[in-house]
């Protein structure tokens, strides 16, 4: 429910465009008219609101209400899924079906090195190199993009004169 109620938050009202918006350059965000301390705001709030739920939710399924054993097994997961489901660390990219997609990527990577009885530790290191991976190939795909478009307007410019 509330799966389908983020994605359409994000894909079909100008709150999540301008969210989107933000997260990629918050200059071009001021630019364009929308107040971006607002659009933050609200997103910190949500963010919030969203970590409480979860929180509560985590302690019925688990039973642990200690903060600092609680969340350890799934911060990794948190960030693994949203980064391999194609959310940038940069920002301004990334939906909510590909956190989905990511989100089941990581439980069957999970729960297949749990039945070959791969130690959590090990599991871990798994989640974390698919974490690097993807940074480094986001943040290669940003350089050459960037590079590509610096070429791109040097021959127009070049052209012109």
């Amino acid at each position: 429910m509330i799966y389908i109620l983020m994605h359409i938050l994000l894909t079909k009202t100008a709150l999540g465009r301008s969210i989107y918006c933000a997260g990629g350059n918050m200059e071009a965000t001021r630019l364009s008219g929308i107040n971006a301390d607002n659009v933050l705001t609200f997103c910190y709030v949500l963010s919030g609101f969203m970590a409480g739920f979860a929180g509560i939710v985590s302690i019925g399924r688990s039973g642990i209400s200690n903060g600092a054993n609680a969340i350890q097994p799934y911060d990794t997961d948190a960030i693994a899924a949203c980064i391999i489901g194609g959310a940038s660390f940069m920002g301004g990219k990334g939906t909510m079906v590909g956190t989905m997609l990511g989100a089941l990527i990581i439980a069957v990577l999970r729960n297949g090195f749990t039945l070959l009885s791969v130690p959590s530790a090990w599991q871990n290191i798994g989640a974390w190199s698919c974490n690097h991976w993807r940074r480094t190939s986001d943040v290669t795909e940003r350089e050459c993009r960037r590079k590509r478009n610096k070429t791109n307007f040097q021959q127009v410019y070049s052209i012109e004169n």
